[in-house]
């Protein structure tokens, strides 16, 4: 993946003040750091009218599980704000249900084109894994597909996922990586190498890319 990468001291709070300033077609993620972006920036805007927020992946699990992403995004963000419009992905439905579901949710706002996304923020895994996209997965190779169905997770919490693919990422207008933390060192410099299925994000070919991270992310590069 070639990105800019972006060293700052709080990585979540640029995150949020990116969101914040962002209208349109807006994918979140799971995990702790982006859930502190999410935090502040229920903080710096409360009326996100005109955002529509889709979902880069989620567990196969109902929305008030405590491991579903849409739970946490409810909780660090939408509870606090009015306006957005909310696209979930109904993880209950089960991987290839719930894939179906969302790639319809896709095709009435795209059509049959490949959704470009305004802004498109993903995590990334020790694995260097993106979105529910894990090393060796059959699913980075999908390239007709605009969201799948993930039968075994790559990581915990082991319940089957579903996901956005990787010609999806790639599609985004702006793509930010939000990376913190000495456990990802290896799996970002993995990452900003060459193409390699067992470092997914390293699979990413979208012009736009930017990494987000602190200074521990960024030892090894």
């Amino acid at each position: 993946m070639r990105a800019e990468v972006e060293v700052v001291d709080d990585p979540a709070e640029t995150v949020a003040e990116r969101l914040v300033a962002h209208s349109g077609q807006v994918v979140l993620t799971g995990g702790s750091t982006p859930r502190q972006a999410y935090e502040r920036a229920a903080e710096l805007r409360h009326d996100w009218s005109g955002v529509i927020f889709w979902f880069s992946d989620e567990r196969c699990v109902p929305p008030e599980d405590e491991d579903s992403n849409y739970r946490m995004v409810q909780k660090a963000l939408l509870r606090n704000t009015t306006g957005a419009e909310v696209r979930r992905m109904e993880g209950e439905r089960g991987p290839d249900g719930a894939a179906r579901h969302y790639s319809g949710e896709l095709g009435a706002v795209f059509g049959h084109e490949l959704p470009e996304l305004d802004l498109m923020l993903l995590g990334m895994g020790p694995d260097a894994h993106l979105c529910s996209l894990f090393p060796g997965s059959p699913s980075l190779d999908e390239r007709e597909e605009h969201v799948v169905g993930v039968l075994e997770a790559g990581m915990e919490p082991l319940v089957p996922r579903v996901t956005l693919t990787l010609p999806v990422v790639d599609a985004a207008r702006e793509l930010i990586f939000l990376v913190t933390g000495e456990g990802k060192a290896d799996a970002l410099q993995r990452a900003l190498g060459e193409p390699d299925p067992s470092a997914p994000s390293s699979l990413v070919r979208n012009d736009s890319a930017r990494v987000v991270c602190d200074a521990a992310a960024a030892s090894r590069l």
